[in-house]
């Protein structure tokens, strides 16, 4: 198994688990919170999608482009709006996941093995020093926002996945 099979996995498995947390919320159910002031799932999910967009970019990568006004959405100012309007549908937010891991797996794909090693981007290289472990977090930082869903399912009677 190589690195890139590696960084590969991490991404789909990232994505798999969000969206087997999601598969039976209703939108309405995007909006419950597990305690006040933690942001809820439809919140989250925007910010992974956006936070996905600006990693690739910020590796050289291309990106999907998203909806007007959908980065606006999801930033810390808006994380407590409870205002269903303001938000996405689940469908919406799958679709753009969807585009978002394959963007995804083409970056790892386009990356080179023997750059693997050579530092991250400035703008991550605090929680992300190498190429290698910026492209790992496009499967974390869904695989981690995730554990926060599983409160979510708790408070709404859903049934534990694993």
């Amino acid at each position: 198994m190589t690195a890139k099979n590696i960084l590969r996995q991490t991404v789909e498995f990232g994505h798999l688990v969000v969206r087997l947390y999601v598969s039976d919320l209703t939108d309405a159910e995007l909006l419950v919170r597990s305690v006040p002031l933690n942001n809820h799932i439809a919140w989250q999910m925007g910010h992974l999608i956006t936070a996905t967009r600006h990693m690739l970019k910020s590796l050289g990568h291309s990106a999907p482009d998203l909806p007007a006004g959908f980065g606006e959405a999801y930033t810390s100012e808006t994380s407590g709006s409870d205002d269903p309007a303001k938000f996405a549908s689940k469908a919406e937010y799958l679709a753009l996941a969807d585009e978002m891991k394959a963007a995804s797996l083409e970056a790892i794909d386009a990356t080179p093995e023997n750059t693997l090693d050579q530092p991250g981007p400035e703008s991550m290289r605090q929680c992300a020093p190498t190429v290698a472990s910026a492209l790992m977090l496009l499967g974390n930082h869904w695989l981690m926002h995730s554990g926060q869903f599983v409160p979510i399912r708790r408070k709404l009677g859903k049934k534990p996945l694993f």
